[in-house]
This record gives structure tokens, C-alpha cells and sequence, in this order.
């Protein structure tokens, strides 16, 4: 295939960085539905195990897979210029947001626009989870796949690299049975992998042992607590976000309480990966601790630990991953994964849709389940009144994605001036 120009890289990924809102199962919709459907730059089964590779790895998956689709056009470049027009969009709103929320507190009038937008984003979610389950499970092993891998994490709350873990192993003894193919080995690669590791890994990490040498204590202890998050940050920033919540708190003193609760929903509200949550709470803390001076360099050095390592996991993974996919076994492992990816995409589809339109949810524990379930008294009237309204906006946008966010904000704000009607 014949690489896209830059120019329609550039296009095309800034308009995926922008419109990546809603999390990892909205962004992945959009880059299907950008790089697969509107487009012929990849074809459905590098899009499908580009995805179940990247479930594999440490570290916002969406970002992730935004990079190893530019780098399967453009190689390093390619990836480069992809993952950063992914993060960038976030991370600048993030800055401002951080700013006005110092200076004015929380913005009444931006939550209620990204209440419309998060509204749009359960129709996105849904629209394209039925896209690719249509594509990805084939078969009624997949199926099986996808319906165990949403129970064990909806309805049993088990760890998400055990469920892939599990997955793969399914896929294994699969392939076993059937006996189609000997085992053979992966061919070798020469020490290129070991380069892209060295110079990489030296990127990330270099600049963080300077400043622990230049006595920098704040800025290297947001960069060495986030490079931590980003190496064991395995299922998304879902998977971490108690932990960070607790340990910049508790731990480090960095903000209150209060000012946690607002950053996560914050970041919810504006494109790109959730985990970007990291540089609203070095940015917040920065700005407390010394200014904007520090408030600059903290958001700098989160951005740096939280999203270097992933151009590290893909840059020295990426060249494999179609030789994984030719070989027998490993081949039905990936394919496995991939079939419950999509049981992993309707949980958060489902983790989603109940955040958008409940203040508060439960557990309901019984045995080994751990079943999450919405408080009903606490339903968000105008936000479920938005989630009725997006799909009838979708069908009349007839799917212009920049469009029905736009639509979509404007009633957010349109319902917030009418509380009476709603109350």
C-alpha cells in the first residue's frame, strides 16, 4: 500500500486528537472509523490486531494504538507524528483548563457543554462497538470470547491482564487442537529492537535522572511517580485511578481531596486519553507550589514520563507484531484476544454510559461477583435527557462526528439555563 501524504497524516490525526473524547472505547471508534470505514489506509485485520496488541501493553491503549497505526504507514515518523497529534489537543485544553479552574474554580458552564458532549460520545461508543463486533467475531468461539471477557470484568471485576492473559491461552489451546499447522519459530530480527530500546528508554529516562541530579525534588518526583504509573498502568487509567488519587493526596500533599474529584472530571471532559489526569494534577499542584514558571515545567515533565514510555513499548513491539500474527499458534492467541477486546469494549462502554448519567454507583457482592450498578435516585435528569436526544442527533447529522459534538454541546448548555423543565 502506497503511504498517505503527510499533509492528510497531519489532517486526519489532528481531527482524531480532537474529537477523541469519551475514553478509550469513543477514541478507538473514531480511529476505526477515520483510518477503516472513511478511508483505505488500513485494512480491518491490521486495525483488529493492532488493538489487541496494544490491550497488551502498559499504558493509555487508544494513545497506543493511534501510534502504531502511524507507524504501520509512516514508520517511527509516522508514529511519532500520530501519537503526539493524539495527546497534544488534550493536553492544551488540560492547560487551560487548569489555569481558569486556579484562578475561577469549577466552570459551570463548560461541564454542562461537555455534558452534551459526553451524551454524543455513548451514541459514538455504541455505533461503532456494533461496527466491530460485526468484523471481529466471526465465529461462536468469538462470541463466547467477548460475552466471558465482559463478565469477568463487569460481573467479577478480575484484573484485565489475567482476562487477556486467559484469552490468549484460550487461543493456544485452540490452535492445539485443531493441529493445522507445526509449531516454527518467529524469524530473527537483527539489533534494531535492541536500538530503538537504548535510544528510547534514554529519552524517557535521561532527562528524569538530570533533574533528581539538579536537586529538582518536585519536578523529579512527578516525573518518577508517573513513569511508575506508566509501566504498571495495564487496562487503561481506569485501572489506576484509586491510586493516584490516594497517593497524590495522602502521600504526596500535592492537592486536596476536592481539587481530585474535580481534576478526573475534568479530564473525562476534554479529547484525548483520561490518563492525561496526570497533567492536570502536576499543572495544579506546579501552579500552587511556585507558579507558573513551575506551573509550565510540572505539566511539561508529567506529559514526558506519562507518554515517552508508550512510544517505547510500540516503537521496539510494533515490527512483530505482523510475524505474531503469521504464526500458527500465536496467531489464534492474538485472534482470541481480540474477540474478547470486544467484551472489553462494552464494559467501558457500559462504565461510561453510567458515570455519564449517575453522580453515584454501587456494588452489588454476592459470592465472587461484584456487580456495578447505578444509583437510581441519583440519576443526572439532564444528562439522561441528553443520551435520549444524541441518537436522534446523530441520525439527523447523518454521521458528521464534529458536527453532533457540536449540536450536542449547545443543548447541554440549552438544558443547564432551564432547570425548572427538568427538575
Amino acid at each position: 500500500m502506497i503511504p498517505p501524504p503527510w499533509a492528510d497524516m497531519i489532517r486526519v490525526f489532528g481531527r482524531i486528537g480532537i474529537l477523541s473524547f469519551g475514553g478509550p472505547a469513543a477514541q478507538i471508534a473514531v480511529m476505526h472509523k477515520e483510518l477503516v470505514e472513511d478511508r483505505p489506509w488500513l485494512s480491518e485485520e491490521s486495525f483488529l490486531r493492532g488493538l489487541s496488541f496494544c490491550m497488551l501493553l502498559p499504558g493509555p491503549e487508544a494513545m497506543q494504538l493511534a501510534t502504531y497505526t502511524g507507524w504501520r504507514m509512516r514508520g517511527t515518523a509516522g508514529g511519532l507524528l500520530a501519537g503526539l497529534l493524539f495527546v497534544l489537543p488534550g493536553a492544551a485544553v488540560i492547560a487551560v483548563l487548569v489555569w481558569l479552574y486556579a484562578q475561577f474554580g469549577t466552570l459551570p458552564a463548560v461541564q454542562s457543554a461537555f455534558l452534551g458532549v459526553k451524551a454524543a460520545v455513548v451514541v459514538i461508543i455504541l455505533q461503532a462497538l456494533r461496527r466491530l463486533a460485526g468484523k471481529a467475531l466471526k465465529k461462536p468461539l468469538d462470541w463466547v470470547l467477548a460475552g466471558l471477557g465482559f463478565a469477568a470484568l463487569f460481573l467479577l471485576n478480575l484484573p484485565f491482564p489475567l482476562v487477556v492473559l486467559a484469552a490468549a491461552c484460550i487461543g493456544l489451546l485452540q490452535r492445539d487442537a485443531a493441529g493445522a499447522a507445526p509449531p516454527h519459530t518467529l524469524p530473527a530480527r537483527d539489533g534494531s529492537t535492541l536500538r530503538t530500546i537504548a535510544v528510547w528508554g534514554g529519552l524517557w529516562l535521561l532527562p528524569l535522572i538530570a533533574l533528581s541530579l539538579a536537586g529538582a525534588s518536585f519536578l523529579s518526583d512527578i516525573g518518577w511517580f508517573f513513569s511508575k504509573l506508566a509501566v504498571v498502568t495495564f487496562g487503561g487509567a481506569y485501572a489506576v485511578l484509586a491510586y493516584i488519587s490516594q497517593t497524590v493526596v495522602t502521600q504526596f500533599s500535592w492537592i486536596s481531596a476536592g481539587q481530585m474529584i474535580d481534576a478526573l472530571g475534568l479530564a473525562e471532559t476534554t479529547p484525548g486519553p483520561l490518563i492525561l489526569v496526570t497533567q492536570f494534577v502536576a499543572m495544579l499542584s506546579g501552579l500552587q507550589e511556585g507558579g507558573f514558571g513551575l506551573f509550565l515545567a510540572a505539566g511539561a515533565v508529567a506529559l514526558w514520563a506519562t507518554f515517552m514510555p508508550c512510544f517505547l513499548w510500540i516503537f521496539a513491539a510494533a515490527p512483530y507484531v505482523e510475524r505474531i500474527a503469521s504464526h500458527p499458534r500465536l496467531g489464534m492467541a492474538l485472534k482470541a484476544v481480540t474477540a474478547t477486546v470486544a467484551g472489553v469494549i462494552l464494559n467501558l462502554s457500559a462504565w461510561f454510559l453510567m458515570h455519564v448519567a449517575f453522580a453515584e454507583t454501587g456494588t452489588f457482592e454476592t459470592g465472587i461477583l461484584q456487580v456495578p450498578f447505578p444509583v437510581w435516585s441519583s440519576m443526572i435528569t439532564p444528562a439522561a435527557l441528553l443520551v435520549l436526544l444524541a441518537p436522534l442527533a446523530a441520525w439527523a447529522v447523518r454521521g458528521n462526528m464534529l458536527l453532533l459534538l457540536a449540536v450536542m454541546a449547545a443543548a447541554g448548555l440549552l438544558i443547564a439555563e432551564f432547570p425548572f423543565a427538568i427538575s
